[in-house]
């Protein structure tokens, strides 16, 4: 019986101690105020200050109140909520620590492409995933100007949208691509007055090569305001389309798409040597 008691005894503190320490630590939960807000970029080979500030930009206009409540108050499944919500991000997790700071980790989309599409504007990832165009994550990559459709997507333009990016002389040069179809895509120099045909997107350091061959070559001696429009998609020739359409000392009026200016690359390289 003695035994009995003093089991029933413990059990009673045991549990007294249990429901003191739960009010204590709800208690103390409530004094736990969020102090502020940890954003963490994954998978970031570099510090994204673009995105985290994007982040903490569109926490600002989240519409409850997040520092200064108290840490149990937050709703951390409804703040994921609304970042997901945008598509320039993969994923994203929050959790208030104990610190009494919201931690907020997040896996961005990484553009590789900005999109000019009739009235529309938008990013691409890799994958030709449409990311949405807000000047919070504004990231500097190259632009791409032109109509598209399902049967031609923005995406088939990356291969030469990464080969500019990727190539130390051409990302210097080319300010943006212009996109009339998959066999006319044009890169626009920095250099105004002319525009380059680079056809599709096949034999693109053959046509890198073509091009600086026409700029070191011919342009300084022809002029850089002679021509405006260069062509390197055909295999083993540029074809340049004059400015002045009248002709001038160059003989009768021609129309373009007949009377081109036509050279090899052979003849590029002895042009203006002799």
């Amino acid at each position: 019986m003695r035994k009995t008691l003093i089991k029933w005894l413990l059990l009673t503190i045991l549990f007294a101690y249990v429901t003191c320490v739960t009010i204590w630590a709800k208690g103390m939960a409530e004094l736990n105020i969020c102090n502020g807000i940890d954003v963490e970029i994954e998978n970031s080979a570099a510090p994204d200050t673009i995105t985290r500030r994007g982040v903490l930009e569109e926490l600002g206009k989240y519409p409850k109140r997040i520092i200064g409540t108290p840490a149990h108050a937050i709703n951390t499944k409804d703040i994921e909520a609304y970042l997901s919500r945008y598509s320039n991000f993969e994923s994203v997790t929050c959790l208030v620590s104990t610190d009494g700071s919201l931690d907020v980790r997040v896996v961005p989309m990484i553009p590789a492409m900005r999109v000019f599409d009739n009235d529309k504007s938008y990013y691409i990832n890799k994958d030709g995933k449409r990311i949405e165009s807000k000047a919070s994550f504004f990231v500097d990559v190259p632009v791409v100007v032109g109509s598209f459709s399902e049967k031609f997507p923005p995406r088939m333009v990356l291969p030469v949208s990464k080969f500019v990016e990727n190539d130390p002389v051409l990302k210097k040069i080319i300010a943006m691509i212009r996109v009339q179809d998959a066999d006319n895509i044009f890169l626009v120099p920095r250099i105004h007055g002319h525009v380059v045909n680079f056809g599709d997107t096949t034999r693109l350091e053959e046509k890198k090569d073509a091009l600086l061959a026409m700029y070191r070559k011919v342009m300084p001696y022809k002029g850089w305001d002679t021509y405006d429009t260069i062509s390197v998609k055909f295999r083993g020739q540029v074809v340049a389309s004059r400015r002045d359409k009248r002709g001038g000392n160059h003989g009768a009026v021609y129309d373009d798409d007949v009377d081109p200016d036509e050279t090899t690359l052979s003849e590029l390289f002895d042009a203006h040597e002799e």
